[in-house]
C-alpha cells in the first residue's frame, strides 16, 4: 500500500478514467531519488487492471550510447502492428529499431516520434493503453525525443503516458507537458511508513511510500535511531526504509554520514549491503550494473568468465538487491532501485569496471553493444577498435541516433592513434552533437578539434559546427561572422556555397550590410558545371540584390530554378530557401506553387522536420493572395509541428503570422497572446526572436484597424527603417506606415520608406505592387493627383487576387471622395470595400467602411451570415476538407501526422457544428 500519496493517486486515477472514455493524457512525475516515483507507476499499473494493456520501459544511465534502446523496449509488444503504419512511418521505426537496412531519412528523428504515436495508437485500438517510463532522465536521447514528440500530440487515442524522472536541473526537459512534483511525506505518513517497514522486517519488498513485503517481522528500531531516521529522511520513503539499519550499525555517539547529501547516504547504505555479500556475488552484481539492457544470459556468461557462476546470483536476490522477471530464455535482471546500480558502479575500482566491460564485450555477439563494451574497457589507443566505433557511429546516424553517434565518434577519437584521424572524428562528433541539439557540447568538441590542427578545411568544418550552434541559439551575428570568415579561398566552392547559404540565413536577421557581404561572396564563387548549388546561387542573387538597390540579372522562374537544381542532384531540403528568396521580389504565386509542392512531397516522404519552414512560406503566399482561412489552417498546423519538434525559430515566425491574421480580424486578445508566444525569449546579447518583424507588423495593423494611427506609426517607423527593413514583412508594411503617417498629418515620417518601397515595387514588375505604390502616392501627393492615383491603383488591383488590399484601396478612395463632397461617387467604392472586408472577416475594416457608407447618406447593407465552415477550428476544417474528398480516417491521419482515432474524434465534433450526420454530406458544404 501507499502512504501519504492520496493527491497523486487521484491525479493518476483521473487520467485512467479519461482513457477509459477515449481521451489521452500525459503526466511527468518528478522528484529526488527514492521519493516514490516508481511506487506511483506500480500503483497506476495496479489501478489500471485488466481493462488496460500495460507496456513499460526504464532508462538506464549507461544506455545513452545505444540509439532507441528505451523505445525498443517500450514498443516491443507492438512490433507485429508495424504494418498498419503509413509507409514512411513504418520505415522510420524499422530503421530506428535496426529491423531494416535502409537509413532513416533526413529529419527522420521527428518522423520516428510520429511513428511512435501511430504505433501507440495501434496498441490502444482494442483497449486503453498505459505506458510507464521509469528513470526517464536516463533514456537515450533518441528515445526521449520520440516519446516527447508523441506525448505532445496525444489527443483521443485512449492512452495514458506516465513518465518518472528526477528533478535534477536539466534532467529530462519536457516543456509543455503537465508535471507533478513529489515532495517528502508529511510527518504522520512518514511515521506510519517507518513503522510498517520495521514491522514487515523485509525492506527489500517496498520503497517509495509503499509496503508490500511480508508482514509480521520482528524488527524494532530504538527510539533515538527512529528520531534520527525521521529527521534525516525528510519524508523520503526510500530513506525511511533503508536508514534504520544503516544508522543502527553506526558506533554509538557517532555522527556517521549524516552530513552527506541524502542520495549519497542511500548509496552508502546500499554499498554496505553489497559489501556484506560473497565476493563472487559482488562480481556478478558489477557485471549486471555495467550491462545496460538487463540481459540475464549475457550477465551470467560474462560473470562466469570472471569466476562468478550462476550460483552467485541467489545471495543478491535474497538481499533484495535484484529481481529476475520474464520467461525462461528471455529473462531480465532488474535492480531494486537505480541507486543500487549506482552504488555498485561507484564502489568498484576502474580496473574492475574495465574487466566487467571487457567480459561483457566478449560475451556478446558481434554488434554495437559488443563494440561499446570493448571500447569502455580499452585503456590505450586501438586503431581497430576505433574503426569499429566509427562504424557504430555511422549506423547510429543512419538510424537517427545523433547523440549516440556523437558519443561513439568522440570515444573513437580517444582510441585513434594518429592525430589527424582523431581530429576528423572529433569534428564528426561535434556535427552529430549539433544535430542532437547539444549545442554546448558540440562547441566544446569543435574547440578541442580546432586546437589539434592547422588544416584550413578542418577549421572550416569546425567553424560550420560552431556557427550552427550559435544560429540555433539565436546569436545570428556570431553565426554570420564565423561562416563568412571560414569561407577562405582554399575552401572548395561547393562546400563554400553551402556555408554561404547558411551565412545568408544568419545575415538576414543581422542587417542589410551583412546580407550584401554574403551576396558578394556568393557572386564571386566559381561553381563547377552541374553543381546543384549553382542555379540556387543565381536565383538568390537575382532575387535579393534589387532589394538592396543594386543591379541584378533577371529573376528566373522559381519552378525552373528548382527543376534545374533537381536535375543536378539537389534534394528537397536544398530548395526550401528558394521559397523565401522568391517572396523577396514579390513572386508570391511562384512561392505558393513551389512551397505547396514541397509540402506535399514532405508529407509523402515523412520529412517532418522541413514542414514548418515550407508551411511558413506557403502560409505567407496564401495570406498575400487573400486566402486567409487557408493561411490560418496552414500556419496553425505548422506551429503545432514546430513546437512539437523544438524549432523555436519557426514557432516565433508562425505565431507572428497568426497574430497578423488575428489583427486583420480585429481579435485583439488572440493577437496579443500570439505575439507574446512569438517574442518569448531572446538570444544572446538580447537578440530579438526571428518573428519580431511580423509581430510588430501585426500589432501595427491592429492599431491601424482600430483607429490608433499614432501607435501604428510608432511601431512601423522602426520596422521599416531599422535593421529588419529588408524583410518581407517590413517591406510590405510600408503602405500601412504611409496611411498611418498621412492620418497623423505627418507624411514626412513615411518619406524615406516610401522611396525604398517605390524602388522595390518597380523591381518586382508585379501589377499588385504597382497598385500599392500608386495608393501610397495618392495618399502622399497633392489632391489634384489623388483621384488618378486611386483609379489607376484599382485598375491594377482587379484580377490581382488580393481582395484585402483592393478593399483598402477602394475604402481610401471612397473616403477621399466623401471628403470632396462627392457622396454619390464614393458609395460604389465603399460598398465594394465593405463587401470585401466582410467576406474576409476583417471586422475593423468592415466597420470603418460601414461608417463611411452611412456618412454618405445611404444605409449600409446587413453583413452576410457566416458560412457553415466558419464555426470550425483550423484543425477541424483541415480534417473536414480531406474527409470531403473521400479520404479515410487512416489516410487523413497519415497526411496530418495524427492518429486515426484523433481524426475520428475531430470529425465527431465537427458533424453537429455543420448539421450533418455523415462524411457523405460534407462534399456539398465545400
Amino acid at each position: 500500500m501507499l502512504f501519504g500519496r492520496g493527491a497523486e493517486q487521484a491525479a493518476i486515477g483521473r487520467l485512467l478514467d479519461e482513457a477509459r472514455g477515449g481521451r489521452s493524457g500525459v503526466l511527468v512525475l518528478r522528484g529526488e531519488p527514492g521519493i516514490g516515483k516508481t511506487a506511483l507507476l506500480e500503483h497506476a499499473a495496479s489501478a489500471a487492471g485488466p481493462e488496460f494493456q500495460v507496456i513499460r520501459a526504464t532508462g538506464v544511465e549507461y544506455e545513452a550510447e545505444l540509439p532507441f534502446a528505451g523505445l525498443t523496449l517500450l514498443l516491443a509488444p507492438g512490433l507485429d502492428k508495424l504494418t498498419a503504419l503509413p509507409g514512411p512511418q513504418r520505415r522510420a521505426l524499422e530503421g530506428a529499431f535496426g529491423l531494416a537496412e535502409e537509413s532513416v531519412p533526413a529529419g527522420g528523428r521527428l518522423l520516428t516520434g510520429l511513428a511512435t504515436l501511430g504505433l501507440l495508437a495501434e496498441l490502444a485500438a482494442e483497449k486503453p493503453l498505459l505506458c510507464l517510463i521509469d528513470d526517464a532522465q536516463w533514456l537515450d536521447g533518441s528515445s526521449a525525443e520520440a516519446l516527447l514528440l508523441a506525448a505532445r500530440r496525444l489527443q483521443a487515442e485512449g492512452i495514458v503516458l506516465l513518465l518518472a524522472a528526477r528533478d535534477d536541473e536539466g534532467a529530462f526537459p519536457a516543456a509543455g507537458l503537465p508535471e507533478l512534483r513529489l515532495a517528502g511525506l508529511d510527518e504522520a505518513a512518514a511515521a506510519e511508513l517507518l513503522s510498517a517497514a520495521v514491522e514487515s522486517g523485509a525492506p527489500a519488498g517496498f520503497a517509495g511510500g509503499s509496503v508490500d513485503g511480508p508482514a509480521g517481522g520482528a524488527g524494532r528500531v530504538p527510539p533515538d535511531v527512529r528520531r534520527r531516521v525521521l529527521a534525516e529522511a525528510r519524508g523520503n520513503p526510500l530513506a525511511l526504509t533503508e536508514l534504520p539499519a544503516a544508522l543502527a550499525a553506526e558506533p554509538a555517539g557517532s555522527a556517521g554520514s549524516g552530513r552527506l547529501p541524502l542520495t549519497s547516504r542511500l548509496q552508502l547504505a546500499f554499498h554496505g549491503k553489497v559489501s556484506g555479500l560473497p565476493a563472487a556475488t559482488q562480481t556478478l552484481l558489477l557485471v549486471a550494473a555495467a550491462e545496460e539492457a538487463g540481459d540475464l544470459a549475457a550477465v551470467l556468461h560474462a560473470a562466469t568468465a570472471l569466476g562468478a557462476g550462476p550460483d552467485a546470483l541467489a545471495p543478491a536476490e535474497q538481499a533484495g538487491l535484484v529481481r529476475i522477471t520474464g520467461p525462461e530464455g528471455a529473462a531480465v535482471l532488474a535492480f531494486r532501485h537505480p541507486l543500487v546500480r549506482a552504488a555498485i558502479l561507484h564502489r568498484a575500482p576502474l580496473r574492475q569496471r574495465s574487466a566487467a566491460h571487457r567480459a561483457l564485450g566478449e560475451a556478446l555477439e558481434d554488434g554495437d553493444r559488443r563494440t561499446w563494451h570493448l571500447a569502455l574497457a580499452a585503456g590505450a589507443p586501438d586503431a581497430a577498435l576505433a574503426d569499429a566505433l566509427e562504424r557504430t557511429a555511422e549506423r547510429a546516424e543512419a538510424r537517427g541516433g545523433h547523440g549516440a553517434a556523437s558519443a561513439a565518434y568522440e570515444r573513437a577519437a580517444r582510441l585513434t592513434p594518429d592525430r589527424d584521424g582523431a581530429t576528423r572524428r572529433l569534428v564528426l562528433a561535434a556535427e552529430a552533437a549539433t544535430e542532437e541539439g547539444r549545442l554546448e557540447h558540440a562547441e566544446a568538441l569543435a574547440e578541442r578539434a580546432g586546437a589539434r590542427t592547422d588544416d584550413p578545411f578542418a577549421h572550416a568544418m569546425i567553424a560550420h559546427v560552431r556557427a550552427t550552434a550559435h544560429f540555433w541559439r539565436g546569436d545570428h551575428p556570431a553565426a554570420y561572422r564565423l561562416l563568412l570568415d571560414a569561407c577562405t579561398p582554399g575552401i572548395e566552392a561547393s562546400h563554400a556555397a553551402r556555408m554561404l547559404f547558411q551565412a545568408f540565413h544568419a545575415a538576414w536577421y543581422v542587417g542589410e550590410e551583412p546580407v550584401g557581404a554574403v551576396l558578394d561572396r556568393l557572386a564571386g564563387l566559381r561553381l563547377p558545371p552541374g553543381e546543384p548549388a549553382a542555379p540556387l546561387v543565381r536565383h538568390l542573387l537575382a532575387g535579393t540584390l534589387p532589394l538592396l538597390g543594386r543591379p541584378a540579372p533577371p529573376l528566373p522562374s522559381a519552378l525552373e530554378t528548382a527543376a534545374e537544381a533537381r536535375r543536378a542532384g539537389a534534394v528537397p531540403s536544398d530548395l526550401v530557401q528558394l521559397c523565401g528568396a522568391t517572396l523577396i521580389l514579390g513572386r508570391d504565386d511562384e512561392t505558393y506553387e513551389l512551397a505547396a509542392g514541397l509540402a506535399t512531397e514532405a508529407r509523402a516522404k515523412g520529412a517532418v522536420g522541413m514542414l514548418p519552414t515550407v508551411q511558413f512560406f506557403l502560409a505567407e503566399a496564401e495570406l498575400f493572395h487573400g486566402r486567409h482561412t487557408d493561411a490560418e489552417v496552414t500556419a496553425t498546423e505548422a506551429l503545432a509541428l514546430a513546437e512539437d519538434t523544438g524549432q523555436r525559430q519557426w514557432v516565433s515566425q508562425l505565431a507572428s503570422l497568426l497574430a497578423y491574421l488575428a489583427a486583420l480580424r480585429g481579435d485583439a486578445g488572440s493577437c496579443a497572446a500570439l505575439v507574446r508566444r512569438a517574442l518569448a525569449g531572446t538570444g544572446p546579447g538580447g537578440a530579438p526572436p526571428a518573428g519580431e518583424p511580423w509581430a510588430q507588423w501585426a500589432l501595427a495593423l491592429l492599431d491601424l484597424g482600430q483607429g490608433r494611427a499614432a501607435d501604428a506609426a510608432d511601431r512601423l517607423g522602426p520596422l521599416t527603417t531599422g535593421r529588419h527593413r529588408h524583410h518581407v514583412g517590413a517591406t510590405r508594411a510600408v503602405p500601412d506606415l504611409v496611411e498611418a503617417a498621412v492620418r497623423l498629418g505627418a507624411p514626412e515620417r513615411a518619406a524615406e520608406p516610401y522611396e525604398r518601397f517605390a524602388r522595390w515595387a518597380a523591381a518586382t514588375g508585379q501589377p499588385w505592387a504597382h497598385a500599392l505604390r500608386l495608393r501610397c502616392q495618392a495618399l502622399l501627393g497633392p489632391d489634384e493627383l489623388a483621384e488618378s492615383g486611386y483609379q489607376a491603383a484599382l485598375d491594377l488591383h482587379r484580377g490581382s487576387g488580393r481582395p484585402f488590399e483592393q478593399g483598402r484601396t477602394a475604402l481610401l478612395y471612397g473616403e477621399w471622395l466623401r471628403r470632396e463632397r462627392r457622396r454619390t461617387d464614393a458609395r460604389p467604392h465603399l460598398r465594394a470595400a465593405l463587401e470585401a472586408f466582410e467576406l474576409l472577416g476583417a471586422r475593423p475594416w468592415a466597420e470603418r467602411a460601414r461608417t463611411e457608407l452611412t456618412a454618405t447618406g445611404t444605409a449600409a447593407p446587413a453583413g452576410p451570415a457566416g458560412g457553415p465552415l466558419a464555426v470550425l477550428t483550423p484543425q477541424e476544417l483541415q480534417i473536414v476538407r480531406l474527409a470531403a474528398q473521400g479520404r479515410s480516417n487512416r489516410d487523413i491521419a497519415a497526411q496530418l501526422f495524427l492518429s486515426p482515432r484523433t481524426v475520428g474524434h475531430h470529425l465527431y465534433k465537427a458533424y453537429p457544428k455543420l448539421g450533418v450526420a455523415s462524411r457523405g454530406e460534407l462534399a456539398g458544404l465545400l
